[in-house]
């Protein structure tokens, strides 16, 4: 158990009121010295808190602009790393809670992703061929291996642009860990299906024939969102019959049949302005995480704007859901005593190879 835990675990009972003043009065004797970044999909209670909101990079790269001694990131693992990347040497990164992970980028290991490689190097010349892509969401050290491999990172935002990029060098992509990312902007980007094959990292060869491979443009890694993948073609038909003029949106870690169903797709920022931009009185059915959804309806209804979430089942980030007002109060108390707990630190080797795949990106 950290000491992070130990402290909440044992602590008297706290009510959610007295949580939040004790994270004002942390963050007041903090002051400059101290950034707080909320990810679109957190809890409410946490997210009040953030200095600055949005998605993953755009957090860490805000972080890194930043005069900020400390730098508190309500998110998850991946992204912690990220900021710890991008940000200066004196800047520490703290994730309140270090089981807040991500159970795509833990789809795809290092292990796996080298092994994939390998196994490839059997059919193809992998280095000379395919270029390794991978989505931000996903550990440092597979970051690390595209900077190795003369390969890059992509965001939900730039993926198109990504693969352009990595055609105009190599004839492949290995795509990974989310498959839906990979399978509905290469669909955009007029790639047919068939030339996109599914490698299954539980399989010798991905369970793919040296022909599959071959003939493929985009091998998309065997991942996906736990969140996203519960949203199905028959939830959007059933709402549109019930509203026929609602408008449907959707993040593209969707299932490619949701996508198609989709009148518009994209990331989150993209959603919060699509929704934002639109006219008063619109219907709005969105498939992403549920803290976010039901902060856009709350944020909009004043418009007169309905927004609904797409799943009749409620299903939220759950190890984004583990920051939450006592981990972010224990990991603020701690910096207010002078102790760091929970700090993010890649590897210098490691965190080297990853800036150059970020920084690849970033030049686009």
């Amino acid at each position: 158990m950290t000491a992070n835990a130990a402290a909440i675990t044992s602590a008297p009972a706290v009510t959610d009121e007295e949580w939040d003043a004790r994270i004002r009065a942390a963050k007041a004797a903090l002051g400059e010295r101290l950034l707080i970044l909320g990810h679109h999909y957190q809890r409410e209670e946490v997210y009040r808190h953030a200095d600055v909101t949005g998605d993953s990079l755009k957090l860490s790269r805000q972080a890194a602009d930043s005069r900020a001694e400390y730098i508190v990131f309500c998110g998850v693992h991946f992204m912690a790393e990220v900021a710890d990347i991008l940000t200066r040497p004196e800047q520490q990164v703290v994730l309140p809670d270090l089981s807040a992970g991500c159970s795509m980028a833990d789809m795809a290991n290092l292990a796996k992703v080298e092994r994939a490689w390998r196994e490839l190097a059997s059919v193809l010349a992998p280095d000379e061929t395919v270029t390794p892509v991978t989505y931000i969401n996903s550990a440092a050290d597979l970051k690390a291996f595209c900077g190795r491999h003369g390969g890059i990172v992509c965001t939900s935002s730039n993926a198109a642009r990504i693969l352009e990029w990595s055609f105009a060098r190599r004839e492949k992509v290995l795509f990974f860990p989310d498959q839906h990312l990979g399978r509905n902007t290469g669909h955009r980007m007029g790639i047919p299906l068939e030339q996109m094959v599914t490698w299954d990292f539980s399989q010798p060869m991905g369970g793919l024939t040296p022909e599959q491979i071959r003939a493929a443009r985009i091998i998309l890694w065997k991942g996906f969102c736990s969140v996203h993948q519960m949203f199905r073609p028959e939830h959007i038909d059933r709402f549109l019959a019930q509203y026929p003029d609602a408008r449907v949106i959707s993040h593209p870690e969707c299932s490619f049949e949701v996508c198609q169903k989709s009148e518009f797709v994209g990331s989150t920022e993209y959603i919060i302005r699509t929704v934002a931009e639109s006219a008063p009185g619109t219907r709005w059915l969105v498939g992403t995480e549920l803290n976010m959804v039901q902060r856009l309806h709350e944020r909009h209804r004043h418009e007169g704007k309905s927004i609904h979430f797409m799943s009749p089942t409620i299903c939220m980030c759950s190890t984004m859901f583990r920051i939450d007002p006592p981990h972010l109060c224990a990991a603020l108390e701690a910096l207010v005593e002078g102790r760091v707990i929970n700090r993010i630190q890649v590897p210098p080797d490691e965190a080297a190879e990853a800036r150059l795949a970020l920084e690849r990106m970033l030049q686009l």
